[in-house]
């Protein structure tokens, strides 16, 4: 056992378990659905969870002569779990995996709320069931593949790959408006993702004319030479694609739509692991890969502005939302506002801020919600004046809300805090002004939070709240335990969590603020173009 939780084949199980799963729901009755998912994600996790104990921060791994580097990268490269198996290698196309601190608990969030997303939907999904849960198992090995993949090739299929699972979930299972959402969101991320692509082939055909070697191997294409100019419009593409999915206002339209017509499972994914993927990229892409054009003061100016005005707007258009489901996805554009601050800020303790954030936003947010659907179903309606004395009628499920809603606000012993100090903290010692008004947000967030509990917890109630409600039960009880408790352990010791983050948030920006780009001799340079 030790020896596979040290080879890739734990890491090729991770992303075959779920795709074996959505091909076993269809050869059960439509109503067991459920419990073969159920059994798949528990297996998953069981599955994942050592991983958190075996991979060092620190863990290096030697990739093995014509299936490693081709070019000039390094031979012994910074991953765990790592493997190089030719897929295409005529054209430098490998499957190529592995794990360090940033995948690793990018993907022990995914398959943590796996199982969660089939408990929270055991209930609300009734139609096209077997459908359903095979979306949803496919959705996780795509996007466990963009976390764990090392061949810009294999990235980019897995990034594509998420995209169907999810226009299916919204379309098929969603509000009234489901089409136009999904739509607009497979719209808008494909578009981001074509401009990507482009600049994955510039970057590959650049590092061709200097070493005469195909290669989509991540740590090869670190080294590319190119100019300032030639990193300003490829990190201009791969930033957008990022940003659409983060999302950095103005790109983030479609999430609001996404979020208030996807069932609940879609939301939660949505939120909990989909828009981390655009955070993700930002840090292990365009910020190593063109370290001049990320640094470029206009760059910098520019991003840092977006970070803020997306923490000030996310917060004021939450607060006059009159649907809760709205209000809670507005609130994420506000969160991942400061995450973006925090890269950009380009010290430390922001860039570990940002990835602790991700985290902490995965957990909060989801729970919301979650609580959301739970009352849906029970009310079927998200406006929030339809609610009012839910303190009375639904006690268990309003401390459970009352908790996610003070993690969300950045209460201290809470998850959220954590990331959000020190997003605030590194950020001051760099740019100051944008920390400051990015803390505003703290202030903010209080204001649209409480002026939720307060009206859906003490307006007046509609007889139907008051005489006709059940409180939650013991299935959504097992359902939302599990993320309080990562809640908690998460604000009281986030020591636990820090020392994987912290390992690559290091070495991101060694390799940022050396400016090895800027330091090519100019014949390199003139070999490039």
């Amino acid at each position: 056992m030790d020896g596979f939780y040290t080879s890739h084949w734990i890491v090729t199980t991770l992303l075959a378990l779920p795709v074996l799963g959505s091909a076993l729901v269809f050869l059960v009755p439509e109503t067991r659905a459920r419990v073969v998912a159920l059994i798949v994600s528990l297996l998953e996790l069981g599955l994942a969870i050592p991983l958190f104990w075996t991979v060092s921060p620190t863990a290096t791994c030697r990739v093995p002569g014509i299936l490693g580097p081709l070019a000039w990268g390094p031979k012994v490269v910074p991953l765990a779990n790592c493997t190089a198996i030719p897929w295409l290698p005529d054209w430098g196309i490998f499957y190529r995996v592995g794990l360090d601190g940033l995948s690793l608990v990018l993907v022990l969030l995914a398959v943590g709320l796996l199982p969660l997303m089939v408990l929270g939907s055991w209930t609300y999904i009734q139609r096209r069931q077997r459908t359903f849960y095979a979306m949803l198992l496919l959705l996780t090995t795509g996007v466990i593949g963009v976390f764990v993949a090392f061949d810009l090739f294999l990235f980019y299929v897995f990034w594509e790959m998420m995209l169907i699972p999810m226009y299916f979930l919204i379309g098929i299972w969603g509000g009234e408006r489901r089409i136009y959402a999904a739509v607009k969101f497979f719209l808008y991320t494909t578009f981001g993702s074509l401009l990507m692509l482009v600049a994955i082939l510039v970057l590959v055909h650049r590092t061709w004319r200097a070493t005469g070697v195909l290669s989509f191997h991540y740590f090869d294409l670190l080294h590319t030479p190119l100019t300032l100019e030639q990193q300003l419009w490829l990190f201009a593409a791969f930033a957008l694609a990022f940003a659409i999915k983060v999302p950095i206002v103005p790109f983030h339209t479609w999430l609001p739509a996404a979020h208030w017509q996807a069932p609940t499972a879609g939301s939660v994914v949505l939120a909990g692991v989909l828009l981390k993927m655009g955070v993700y990229g930002l840090l292990r892409f365009a910020l190593p890969y063109f370290p001049d054009a990320a640094t470029h003061p206009v760059v910098v100016m520019v991003l840092l502005g977006l970070g803020v005005v997306g923490v000030i707007y996310g917060a004021w258009v939450a607060a006059v939302q009159e649907d809760a489901k709205r209000l809670v996805a507005y609130t994420s554009v506000a969160h991942l506002g400061y995450a973006v601050v925090g890269l950009f800020a380009l010290t430390t303790e922001s860039v570990q801020g940002a990835v602790v954030l991700m985290l902490a936003h995965g957990l909060s947010t989801p729970m919301l919600f979650f609580l959301l659907g739970m009352l849906y179903e029970r009310r079927h309606t998200y406006r929030i004046a339809d609610y009012g004395g839910l303190a009375t009628s639904l006690p268990l499920w309003s401390t459970a809300l009352v908790v996610a809603a003070l993690a969300s606000v950045g209460l201290p012993m809470l998850n959220n805090f954590v990331g959000e100090f020190l997003v605030l903290l590194g950020a001051a010692q760099a740019r100051f002004l944008y920390a400051v008004l990015a803390g505003t947000g703290v202030i903010l967030s209080a204001v649209y939070m409480l002026w939720l509990v307060q009206r859906a917890f003490y307006g007046p109630a509609p007889d139907a709240v008051r005489h006709h409600v059940t409180d939650m039960n013991g299935r959504e009880w097992a359902l939302v335990m599990p993320l309080i408790v990562m809640m908690v352990w998460m604000g009281v010791g986030p020591q636990s969590f820090l020392p994987p983050i912290s390992q690559q948030s290091r070495q991101t920006l060694e390799i940022v603020l050396e400016k090895p780009a800027a330091q090519k001799s100019a014949q390199e340079v003139a070999h490039a173009r």
